[in-house]
């Protein structure tokens, strides 16, 4: 029997979601993965308080792998999703935003709060040797939060590129649950970050598993400002660096050029090797987005801190009491100005696509099944 790492890639329609997420999650043997003993903790990607196509997890996504999940016997009641905002991103209005309040109140699952004041946090002690992170935290130890110990954890990224590591997917998304406030002291060290952080996930979960929604896939400077495209292709499996690997592929990035996802198959965390990759489903072998990574303004600055003119001020700018002014930056460039002036005139130009028309459908929670009926006529 092969133990070559497997990927299942579906194209689908808004029509076929929920059922083309339940075939998808079994053509990644996502049972094979998973233990339905632990408490299932599904961590959503919200990149931004506000909504924009291919930025977070979508509501069709979660609802799908919910349903998915229960009709293989998970018990929903041992299920979570953890949340945890950054500096310049709040989940609590994210998830609001991006309509997945709604389908998480529907299926009466818990929410969790990692930056809560009740939150615990506990200094996690390396099991094999760090590449980054107990350099970064070397006063303060590596810190994680208590309330995904010992849990499966599934990954909800979308598929799309981003400013600091070319494309962003299964990996990146643990760096939105297992790191603090403070995990913006990585970025310069992003790529072996995300190694690091595969190392902990693989000693601290049970189970590890993602779904991936391209639906609409982002591409530019990435996670916030890209230019959305309607793909409609969905990705699984329980190889965190191989389906982020695919991802890459499609996207028309060479995968192993990729520092982290190279990094990481080298460390023996997946594969990265698309040659080593088994893909099921739906042939991806002619599929090529053309992507392009890109860079706004305020990631020009960023860069320039992390690796450029600005290196010798780092600590000042993002370590002192002064670091507050970045964040400010941050929210009044994103919040106020791209989003009303380009965001907002992107999201328009698809105002016909079958998935904003679904995503309006989930304003109170999971539609009726007639819904998706209705797109299917739509679509014929």
């Amino acid at each position: 029997m092969s133990d070559r790492s497997k990927v299942a890639v579906l194209f689908t329609s808004a029509s076929t979601i929920l059922e083309d997420i339940d075939r998808l999650m079994g053509l990644a043997e996502v049972d094979k993965h998973l233990s339905k003993d632990a408490v299932t903790s599904l961590k959503i990607n919200i990149s931004w308080h506000k909504y924009y196509p291919a930025c977070s997890t979508t509501p069709w996504q979660l609802d799908g792998v919910v349903r998915g999940l229960a009709s293989r016997g998970f018990d929903t009641s041992k299920m979570d999703v953890p949340q945890n905002s950054t500096v310049v991103v709040d989940t609590k209005i994210g998830e609001v935003a991006n309509r997945l309040k709604p389908v998480i109140d529907h299926h009466g699952i818990r929410s969790i709060y990692l930056n809560d004041p009740d939150a615990e946090w506990i200094t996690y002690e390396p099991k094999r040797p760090m590449l980054v992170l107990d350099k970064v935290y070397e006063k303060k130890g590596i810190r994680i939060p208590k309330a995904l110990l010992g849990k499966n954890i599934v990954h909800l990224p979308t598929v799309k590129t981003h400013v600091f590591t070319t494309i962003t997917g299964a990996m990146k998304n643990a760096f939105g649950g297992l790191l603090q406030f403070d995990r913006h002291w990585t970025h310069a060290v992003i790529h072996d970050t995300l190694s690091d952080l595969l190392m902990i996930q693989k000693d601290i979960h049970p189970g590890i598993f993602t779904v991936m929604d391209g639906t609409i896939a982002g591409e530019g400077p990435g996670p916030r400002a890209m230019i959305p495209h309607e793909k409609n292709v969905i990705l699984a499996s329980g190889d965190s660096v191989a389906i982020d690997a695919v991802s890459a592929k499609l996207q028309g990035f060479d995968p192993m050029s990729l520092r982290f996802i190279r990094k990481a198959h080298e460390l023996g965390l997946g594969t990265g090797d698309p040659r080593e990759i088994d893909i099921v489903g739906d042939d991806v072998s002619g599929v090529d987005f053309r992507f392009t990574q890109g860079d706004t303004f305020a990631s020009k600055g960023q860069k320039a801190i992390y690796h450029g003119a600005l290196k010798p001020l780092e600590h000042l700018l993002l370590r002192t009491p002064i670091v507050p002014w970045s964040y400010f930056a941050s929210r009044i460039y994103h919040d106020l100005y791209w989003y009303n002036v380009v965001g907002k005139r992107r999201i328009a130009g698809l105002k016909d696509s079958q998935w904003l028309r679904l995503f309006d459908a989930y304003r109170n929670g999971p539609p009726p099944p007639e819904t998706f009926k209705r797109a299917k006529a739509v679509g014929q």
